[in-house]
């Protein structure tokens, strides 16, 4: 699996780039399909925007993929709510991948109506 972080409208430094790789790499222990996760940072510049520091997620898998954005005050605590959302997703993700009860309700027989 590789981690890649990208950043707009910030420098991306090693102490960034390893907090992203330790918080976003404990979602590949819930599921062992995921090939590459892309993290974008960036910052709005725009003084009266709230939430200025904003991080996105795209989790590839071999079924699918899994797109997360999240924006708080601090790049820091952006990256924490995103690693939270994601693990959240991929856990569901995972969950409805493997679930064994594919039966629906129309692929069930009901039973007959006695007309009267």
């Amino acid at each position: 699996m590789h981690i890649h972080v990208n950043g707009k409208n910030i420098e991306i430094t090693e102490a960034i780039k390893t907090y992203v790789k330790e918080k976003i790499g404990k979602v590949a222990n819930h599921y062992d399909q995921i090939t590459a996760i892309d993290v974008i940072l960036s910052v709005i510049k725009n003084p009266a925007a709230t939430g200025k520091h904003v991080a996105e997620v795209s989790c590839k898998m071999n079924s699918g993929a899994v797109h997360c954005e999240e924006s708080a005050e601090s790049m820091y605590a952006s990256i924490d709510l995103l690693a939270d959302k994601l693990d959240r997703q991929v856990k569901k993700f995972k969950d409805k991948s493997l679930s064994s009860d594919k039966s629906t309700i129309r692929n069930s027989e009901t039973p007959e109506v006695a007309e009267t």
